[in-house]
């Protein structure tokens, strides 16, 4: 199951899922953001510079892992397209 969206400022959001997490990736331009949460979709979520790389910071909301997000490309959280499938990310 994957969903890409497209939005302002040059941002294109990809949400897919893997065997063991739900992935958002965000990227603009050269820049890359990836929110993360497990497959139940019951824990925290993590926000990683790419879907692959360690983790940066946890949280509870997925607002603040999309403040966290917009804020490494350089861009407010409003501006970041969010595909159907992920807005129900984070407890």
């Amino acid at each position: 199951m994957s969903d890409t969206k497209k939005g302002t400022a040059g941002i294109t959001a990809r949400y897919y899922e893997t065997e063991n997490e739900r992935v958002l990736t965000f990227e603009r331009e050269e820049t890359t953001a990836a929110i993360t949460q497990n497959i139940d979709g019951y824990a925290m979520v993590t926000v990683r510079k790419t879907a692959e790389s360690e983790e940066l910071e946890r949280y509870y909301g997925f607002d603040m892992a999309l403040d966290h997000a917009a804020e490494r490309l350089d861009v407010s959280m409003n501006e970041l397209p969010i595909p159907e499938q992920a807005k129900d990310m984070g407890m």
